[in-house]
């Protein structure tokens, strides 16, 4: 027969034991982690690196510090934010006048080691 509420909540649950330590992305060894991807360090071409500096970058970083850039230099179109317009350095990485924001990062790729 099923047990009362009280009676099933008064018993006491066992305790449960730490599991094994895991090292990797979040563990104590994360910094001899192997790590790809966005996170993987890259290193810009010389054009990108008169925006980004020359030391190597994750490509989130990166993007971040492409995107500082173009904040700082006010070089999002006023109407649509979605287009940036390249001043001299940034048209070098970029290749042209005006690029959409989602077309920035695919452009990037092409001058990183």
């Amino acid at each position: 027969m099923a047990q009362p509420k009280q009676a099933r909540a008064t018993k006491a649950r066992a305790a449960k034991t730490p599991g094994p330590s895991r090292t990797g992305a979040g563990g104590a060894d994360a910094s001899k982690a192997v790590r790809g991807g966005i996170a993987q360090p890259v290193t810009p071409s010389p054009e990108l690196g008169a925006i980004v500096g020359m030391e190597p970058l994750s490509r989130a970083e990166l993007t971040k510090r492409v995107w500082a850039y173009i904040k700082a230099h006010e070089l999002q179109d006023a109407q649509d934010r979605r287009q940036i317009h390249a001043d001299a350095p940034l048209k070098k990485v970029l290749g042209r006048d005006q690029v959409s924001m989602f077309e920035m990062t695919k452009l990037l790729n092409q001058h990183v080691k």
